[in-house]
């Protein structure tokens, strides 16, 4: 069995500040030694509500490269890392109807066993970043994966101030991703690939 690690980093994003937050994590676990798919869930919002707001239709015209994750991405993947911006303290839609997709690999057990993360953005200072991530990771508990929250293991998350995930407050779109959050991202994708490496490896010795 391989032991390079496969992760998929399955996001949301409207206007783009998560997005910014996956390449980061996308790029920490690709530098810890990670196969990595960068992926999108599909766009539930009608057309002429995308329309309607500038910042959310050039995001969606900029990352038109970016493949729509499937079920099969999760069964291929060793971890997951998600990420979606909160709405009302809880998960976006878009996200969670990707997650409703997935009954059929949990009635199969193909969920379990796996790494999970998880990483928001708000509006707001305290717009349910902690929230959001407890309930996106209430979901894991159901599919039986293995929560790896970055905690306070490295100096950035001190600087980030978010042991759930990492979380990037934009102040009304006011306030672009910082590179602070770009590092704890980065850190957060290199842990899930560490700790998912060595489940990987204990598990085929």
């Amino acid at each position: 069995m391989s032991q390079q690690v496969k992760v998929a980093v399955v996001y949301y994003s409207s206007t783009g500040n998560v997005y910014e937050l996956a390449k980061s994590v996308a790029e920490g676990a690709e530098k810890a030694g990670a196969e990595v798919r960068l992926l999108k869930v599909h766009e539930l919002a009608p057309e002429e509500a995308i329309a309607s707001n500038a910042g959310w239709a050039g995001h969606v015209a900029e990352t038109q490269h970016v493949r729509e994750a499937t079920p099969d991405d999760i069964t291929w993947a060793d971890a997951v890392i998600f990420g979606s911006p909160t709405r009302f303290g809880n998960v976006a839609s878009q996200l969670k109807q990707f997650l409703d997709t997935l009954g059929g690999l949990w009635a199969q057990g193909l969920l379990a066993d796996k790494v999970y993360s998880g990483f928001t953005s708000t509006a707001t200072a305290h717009g349910g970043q902690e929230s959001t991530l407890l309930a996106l990771y209430n979901t894991v508990h159901h599919f039986g994966g293995i929560v790896v929250a970055p905690g306070y293991t490295d100096p950035v998350k001190f600087a980030d101030g978010n042991p759930y995930g990492t979380s990037h407050v934009d102040a009304q779109g006011s306030i672009p991703v910082s590179e602070t959050t770009r590092q704890s991202a980065a850190f957060q994708g290199a842990r899930v690939t560490r700790i998912a490496t060595a489940l990987k490896a204990g598990l085929s010795a």
